[in-house]
Parts: C-alpha cells; structure tokens; sequence
C-alpha cells in the first residue's frame, strides 16, 4: 500500500516545536490540501507559524492523552486521509533509578495510550475516505533498551506493538500504517544526548516517503539503520552496548 501526498488531508500531532513543525512544512511543500495541526498550547503555534504556513493550515489545540479532545478531533477531522502520531514525551528515567514511577506513567500514557487513542478515533475515517495512512513517530529505542532512557523505551516498544497490530487489523481496509524509527534528532527533546544527531527534516522527509512508497518500517539516519543491522545480526551485542548508558 502507498499512497501520494498530493492533495492529501493531514493531521499532525505535537507541533508546537520540532519533528512536529517539520511535518507540517513538508505535507505543505508534497501538495497536501489541507493539514491539521494540533498542539497543547495551538496559541503558540498559531503565533510562532500561522502566517508562514498560511490557509491550507488548520491549528487546534489537542491533547492526546484527553478522551474528549480525542474524540472532538475526530468529529472535527471527517475529511482525514493520513494521521500522524508526532506527540512525544522523554523524562529520560531509568527504571529502578527514577525516584517513582510517575514519569514512566507519562510516557506510557502519551506515547503509547495517546497514539492508541488516535487510531482508534480515526480508523473507521480512514478507512471511509479510501484507507490512507497513519504515521506513528516511534524510535529505534522501539526495539532495544537505552537503560538512561529506559522507561521512554518501554513506551515506544508498546507503541511499536501497537504499530504492528493495528498494520494488520486495518490492512483489510486499505490503510498503511508505518513505524518510523530514528537514532537521536536534533531537538530540543534530545538536546542532552550526545551528538551525532538527525536533522528534523531528515527524518520528516524518510517518513513521507514511506508513505508515498508503501514502506512499512523505516530507520531514518545512520544510529538507527547500524542499530537495525545490528538487531539482525547480534542482538545481544547490541544490548550490550546500549547498557553502557545507564542512569545518573
């Protein structure tokens, strides 16, 4: 399954900064016909870019672990032809190290709860106005464990379970569901982890292509692409290497 961009309708969420953002301008630039996007606080977004996105460009506030602002979105949005799940959050905690578990819950309840959420809010719009795609913005912690970010890593390997699931609940349906998996990005959500790191951009325009291609799972940047290799090669040097992070 793929998909043109070209006159697509888009909602995008998290951005208020970042991949987010990033999202946005490149639906514009590929031709898409109108984008949603949402944001906790869409004051700050309709201010930082509401002018250069310009009419195409819907903004609305969205929280997505929120059933009702959920659920209104869905309403809102019955033209919808591709999600994309961009909203994240990283507490950057270790399991045992965290002082509580408070932080884990956050992640686990945006990254994964929220993503579930939106899927569940727009398959049946989806696959009403043809099949589409859903995007979801996941890692390649997805699939192995950074202990000094452990806890994110176990919100974005339920929601690659997730990913994975729903792909083949919604295949009948004709809709694309992609995992999109990158090393570090250079934002201000890993502005503490070490460099090398992927352009925004970079990774926006993997993503997009994916879905314009039919590409299921895609590992934008090279951390991610060696870790993938790795993974199929030694998973268990590859666990051993990411265990050298650990917290504090």
């Amino acid at each position: 399954m793929a998909m043109k961009l070209d006159g697509a309708v888009a909602l995008v969420t998290g951005t208020s900064r970042g991949v987010g953002v990033k999202y946005v301008d490149a639906l514009l630039a590929r031709g898409a016909a109108k984008v949603y996007a949402t944001a906790r606080d869409p004051a700050a977004v309709i201010e930082r870019h509401a002018d250069a996105w310009g009419p195409r460009v819907e903004v609305f506030g969205l929280d997505v672990t929120d059933a009702a602002q959920v659920a209104d979105a869905a309403n809102r949005c019955a033209d919808l032809t591709v999600l994309i799940n961009n909203a994240g959050i990283n507490r950057m905690q270790g399991f045992v190290a965290a002082r509580s578990a408070t932080d884990a819950r956050a992640e686990m309840a945006t990254n994964y709860f929220g993503t579930l959420s939106m899927v569940r809010a727009f398959a049946s719009t989806l696959g009403a106005n043809g099949g589409g795609a859903i995007v979801n913005m996941l890692s390649i912690l997805a699939r192995a464990t950074m202990p000094v970010m452990g806890s994110l890593c176990a919100s974005k390997a339920a929601a690659f379970a997730l990913t994975q699931g729903v792909r083949a609940e919604l295949r009948a349906q004709g809709t694309q569901v992609i995992a999109v998996m990158p090393g570090a990005i250079d934002t201000d959500m890993s502005r503490d982890f070490p460099p090398p790191k992927l352009a925004p951009e970079a990774v926006v325009a993997a993503a997009l292509d994916a879905v314009e291609a039919g590409v299921d799972d895609v590992y934008p940047g090279a951390m991610a692409e060696q870790l993938a290799a790795g993974l199929a090669r030694d998973y268990r040097a590859v666990e051993a290497q990411l265990a050298k992070r650990l917290p504090g």
